[in-house]
């Protein structure tokens, strides 16, 4: 699961890693183990601590997802970081290789998400219905191949499944994500969707942090995509 060697940034306060698609970034019921316990065994070997280990989750992805999540090393920097990912203060970047490449190069998607809990999915809607909560979220063509097409997504809202819902009712299913209507799974079980960057200001020394994810290692598209992108796209 988790190696040193995923460690996107660390400083007293802070630790970014490159998820695994796969990886569990919390607990489930069912006592699999996560992301935030492997952290936290590092971080007590290695830094010899006694005792229990503070470590604070600022945000998740899903199982199948890949790329970069956010954890807080100390109190103070948690309620920080909370306070401005509920004020959108964290421009969060995700890369998603598609099926179908849009007619528009860049624009907004705009759909009300209303999730069923008993299949773990959500459905977007063009117009508001009961219960279904506003999303919104902006994409922009970096790359295409033959098949097909590398979306810049910047979530404008935090809903569950936001980014594959909203992806494949514009008519753009993420490559491997057969919930939400590819044609066919990935070798690894995972889907194509990638948190790639995140920028902040620093909750304790007020600089600016940027953090970006590499994309996998060992996927042949992954790589195609990341040579013509640059190692650092992502900034507008």
């Amino acid at each position: 699961m988790f190696a040193e060697n995923d460690i996107l940034y660390e400083d007293n306060h802070l630790i970014a890693v490159n998820k695994r698609c796969g990886d569990l970034v919390q607990p489930d019921p069912d006592g699999t183990r996560a992301l935030e316990d492997e952290i936290k065994e590092f971080l007590r070997r290695r830094d010899a601590k006694p005792g229990n280990v503070f470590l604070g989750v600022v945000h998740r992805i899903d199982r199948p997802v890949s790329g970069a999540v956010l954890f807080a090393k100390t109190s103070k920097a948690l309620s920080r970081l909370n306070e401005m990912l509920r004020k959108g203060e964290i421009d969060k970047r995700y890369w998603a290789v598609v099926e179908h490449r849009p007619e528009e190069e860049s624009g907004e998607l705009h759909h009300y998400i209303l999730r069923d809990g008993r299949s773990n999915r959500s459905y977007a809607y063009d117009s508001p219905r009961r219960e279904a909560k506003e999303a919104r979220l902006r994409y922009r063509m970096l790359a295409s191949s033959d098949r097909y097409t590398l979306l810049e997504v910047e979530l404008l809202t935090g809903r569950h499944h936001q980014i594959r819902a909203q992806l494949s009712k514009a008519g753009w299913p993420i490559k491997g994500d057969l919930k939400y209507g590819a044609k066919r799974s990935n070798p690894d079980g995972g889907i194509s969707l990638h948190s790639r960057s995140m920028e902040f200001e620093h909750p304790v020394r007020h600089e600016r942090v940027r953090i970006v994810a590499p994309a996998p290692e060992g996927d042949a598209l992954w790589r195609f995509f990341e040579s013509a992108c640059g190692p650092d796209n992502g900034r507008q």
